[in-house]
């Protein structure tokens, strides 16, 4: 290799190992912000009369959740409430819809379902019809997987009633299965931290924060304001919420009002969600960082928010050290020194899933046992998200992939998703152990972070491979529903 191209691919390197180191330093920033604003703010005053509100569920083939959704939205104790379900379905699911209204507006709740003929614009399009068919000045949105608790809006509206430019109230998940499997465990730790510390820290810093898509109460003139729900990208509530505080509007968090949600128990169903979520953040950046950096908000402000923005991208720049380092290697231009701030700022992340669930649970030792699993399974998944964010820079996006969620149903479900041999996952397991075999000669201290790719990769294909051979020998002649 000449000289140049070893001093351009070094450079390349180095500037991608900064760029993590960056983006670290705002998870740290976080951090510090939730540890000074932790203290839980006084609640406002019961207001002397509540105001209507409209329940959105927008759904899609949900048949084994949309029944227990339904349940818990009818407990809701509101005095004026009208829950609409947004059923975009096309399997038994409409029909489960429509049995389950039925009974419900016997009962004397003020229910409806609502169809369309195509799922233009996917959830946002829903969203938009529910809309324009409503006159409440407030609406929450809930996914069939959530199921809120009956004082749910009687905890969220006074906030919003207290505050005329509140725009969205964000509540937290919690999670119905954690500890289905390892998976669940793992994800648990993630969830749990985004919501504790990242999601808090932006509200109580008056910082851009997201609504998370569920679980949420908005003003509905915040709505309308900011133009409405917009399919042209695969996270509409990032974009909404995006929207309207550029224009004014706030968000905030309730810690302390919780909503339980269903975590993706197989692996093909989280690798979706994941990458729907990377090519989301991805075209949120592209249409809303401009204007972020246009805004007259602090420097600090839009700091954090083009890191929020860009949360997947450390993802596309570990696979991009990953492919460097063997070229690097071979030519004796690779040292541990370029990942020495890596490996100080590296203590952030632990130490952020320690606080948080020494902060939630009495338990916090065996719930932060998934954290190794959380590191391996990260990493393993950053040839899919980096591909999905690549084919969206293109144009090239699948269109809204629903996560697949099972309820109680767990053999024989109709949803369960397989991926094919993965084997991109393979290729780069097989390539970051030959990384690490150069490395052992030429730069031991980098052996343990390659290694950490290698046993990344290669547990994703393992995972998959069991997942399919237990397919094969418990549902023979089950099919694979595809979602796109």
């Amino acid at each position: 290799m000449g000289h140049l191209l070893t001093t351009i691919l070094q450079a390349l390197y180095i500037i991608c190992a900064a760029l993590l180191a960056l983006y670290t330093c705002g998870q740290a920033l976080l951090l510090i912000q939730y540890l000074r604003h932790k203290t839980t703010q006084p609640a406002p005053p019961i207001p002397d009369t509540w105001p209507h509100v409209t329940v959105q569920l927008p759904i899609y083939n949900e048949q084994y959740v949309v029944q227990r959704a339904l349940e818990a939205l009818a407990a809701l104790d509101y005095p004026h409430l009208h829950i609409q379900v947004l059923d975009d379905s096309t399997d038994e699911t409409r029909r489960v819809v429509a049995e389950g209204v039925a009974h419900l507006q016997k009962r004397g709740i003020s229910i409806e379902q609502v169809t369309r003929p195509t799922r233009d614009g996917y959830k946002a399009g829903a969203l938009a019809i529910g809309l324009d068919r409503i006159d409440s000045d407030y609406v929450a949105v809930f996914d069939a997987d959530f199921v809120p608790t009956p004082d749910f809006l009687k905890q969220v509206l006074p906030h919003l009633l207290a505050d005329d430019r509140l725009g969205l109230v964000q509540t937290r998940w919690s999670h119905l299965n954690p500890d289905e499997n390892a998976l669940t465990q793992a994800q648990r730790l993630a969830v749990d931290t985004h919501f504790m510390i990242e999601q808090q820290a932006r509200s109580h810093s008056g910082w851009l924060m997201p609504f998370n898509g569920t679980g949420g109460v908005w003003r509905v003139a915040a709505i309308e304001d900011a133009g409405g729900w917009n399919g042209d990208t695969l996270t509409e509530d990032l974009d909404l919420s995006y929207r309207a505080q550029l224009r004014g509007w706030r968000a905030k968090l309730l810690p302390d009002v919780v909503v339980p949600g269903e975590l993706p128990s197989q692996l093909a169903a989280y690798e979706q969600q994941q990458a729907r979520w990377a090519v989301g953040s991805l075209q949120n950046l592209l249409v809303h960082g401009g204007a972020v950096m246009r805004s007259d908000r602090p420097l600090l402000h839009r700091f954090m928010a083009l890191h929020h923005l860009c949360q997947y991208v450390p993802q596309a720049l570990m696979l991009l050290m990953l492919l460097l380092a063997p070229p690097l290697l071979l030519n004796n231009a690779l040292t541990s020194l370029s990942l020495a701030p890596l490996g100080v700022l590296g203590l952030v992340p632990p130490l952020m899933y320690a606080v948080t669930q020494v902060r939630l649970r009495d338990d916090w030792p065996r719930s932060l046992a998934a954290f190794p699993l959380l590191v391996v399974l990260g990493t393993g998944l950053i040839w899919r998200n980096t591909a999905a964010m690549a084919r969206a820079l293109f144009g090239v996006t699948p269109g809204f992939q629903r996560t697949p969620k099972f309820g109680d149903t767990k053999k024989g479900n109709r949803y369960t998703q397989h991926r094919a041999w993965p084997w991109p996952e393979f290729l780069l397991m097989l390539y970051a152990l030959l990384a690490a075999w150069l490395a052992v000669e030429r730069e031991p201290a980098l052996v343990p972070y390659l290694l950490l790719h290698g046993v990344s990769f290669a547990m994703v294909v393992g995972w998959h491979l069991r997942d399919r051979l237990q397919a094969r020998q418990k549902q023979p002649q089950q099919s694979v529903q595809h979602t796109s």
